[in-house]
C-alpha cells in the first residue's frame, strides 16, 4: 500500500465517507470532522506513518490536501 493509499484509507475509515468525498473534505465540511473526529484522525495518521504530530501541525490540519502538504513538509511523507 502506497502512503497516499494509506492516507485516503484513514480519511474513508475515520469519517466514514468515499474516496471522491474524502479528496475534497475541509475540517467541519461534515459533522464527523469536529475536534473529536479531528482528534481521532490525528491518532490514526500518527499510528500508521508512526510519527507524532507537532501542535501547531494539529491546528494547522484543515483539509485532506492541508493534510498531505503538512506530512510531506514536516515528516519526509512521500505522496
Amino acid at each position: 500500500m502506497t502512503n497516499e493509499e494509506k492516507y485516503l484509507s484513514i480519511f474513508k475509515e475515520s469519517f466514514d465517507v468515499d474516496e471522491a468525498t474524502a479528496r475534497t473534505l475541509k475540517y467541519q465540511d461534515i459533522p464527523a470532522w469536529d475536534s473529536v473526529g479531528h482528534m481521532s484522525l490525528i491518532a490514526a495518521l500518527e499510528d500508521a506513518f508512526d510519527i507524532m504530530m507537532d501542535t501547531d501541525d494539529i491546528i494547522d490540519f484543515s483539509s485532506f490536501e492541508k493534510g498531505k502538504e503538512i506530512l510531506a513538509k514536516n515528516y519526509d511523507i512521500e505522496f
